[in-house]
């Protein structure tokens, strides 16, 4: 008997922003597959079980909830934000990929949720009006040398930039190395946001400039964007200022 997973994404924090299709979702499954923090959030029912696991473990979690689902139970794996966005849905693909055929025959559906850099920037206007690009500044999965790569040449072609994973305690250093690299190529002056926990009740966003963003004001709970040479901060007297990238843009970042 087969039973079916579904990945997804619980949104950023607040339960505002978790989807209808989300909530549907959580509803129809069993057991449910996540990083504790992220299990926190769920008020499962009676009859409904979580099975929590270290945020390291993703391709072993996936192949736990593959099994289970192959046994015929109805399994969510869920991830903050989308779940399709450094999160869950790409580990459950890739363990699809490596494991028996049976989990080809599971029933399989992913989720969206609203990613961190969109709730950031809808807290400050819109620093992703324009092209944009998403990195991982985590170098656990990939090399640190292809992250200063990616870096210079999303800079220097004028996509904002969206940092997921800036710093932990393992990896205190690269937020800061990635500005000295993004300082070479764009202004002083470009716009840096740092956004805490947006939608959670200890939400934080704070905006400075390129030249005085420093590695120390960013968590594992951050998403940094970086705006490009087109991205304008818009001063406004007793409120927070808005920040936007034009829409339309005629000059590479220098």
């Amino acid at each position: 008997m087969s039973g079916r997973i579904v990945v997804v994404g619980l949104g950023p924090g607040s339960p505002d922003q978790m989807t209808p299709e989300a909530r549907a979702a959580l509803i129809e499954a069993s057991d449910f597959f996540g990083y504790a923090p992220y299990l926190d959030r769920l008020e499962l029912a009676p009859g409904q079980t979580r099975h929590a696991s270290d945020n390291r473990e993703e391709l072993s979690r996936a192949g736990a909830a593959l099994d289970m689902a192959a046994s015929g139970r109805s399994v969510a794996v869920v991830s903050g934000g989308d779940a399709g966005i450094f999160a869950m849905a790409a580990a459950v693909c890739e363990a699809i990929e490596a494991g028996p055929l049976a989990w080809r025959e599971i029933e399989f559906r992913v989720v969206p949720g609203v990613t961190a850099m969109l709730a950031v920037a809808a807290r400050t206007g819109a620093p992703l009006g324009h092209d944009f690009c998403a990195m991982s500044l985590s170098d656990n999965l990939k090399p640190w040398e292809l992250i200063e790569a990616r870096l210079r040449a999303a800079a220097g072609a004028g996509f904002v930039l969206a940092f997921y994973n800036p710093v932990s305690r393992a990896r205190p250093w690269q937020l800061g190395r990635a500005f000295e690299i993004l300082r070479e190529i764009l202004a002083p002056a470009t716009p840096v946001i740092f956004g805490r926990a947006a939608g959670r009740p200890d939400e934080r966003m704070t905006v400075t400039t390129l030249g005085e963003a420093r590695s120390d004001q960013a968590d594992m709970a951050t998403c940094v964007i970086v705006g490009s040479a087109e991205t304008r901060v818009v001063a406004r007297e007793g409120r927070p200022p808005l920040v936007y990238s034009p829409r339309s843009a005629g000059r590479q970042a220098r």
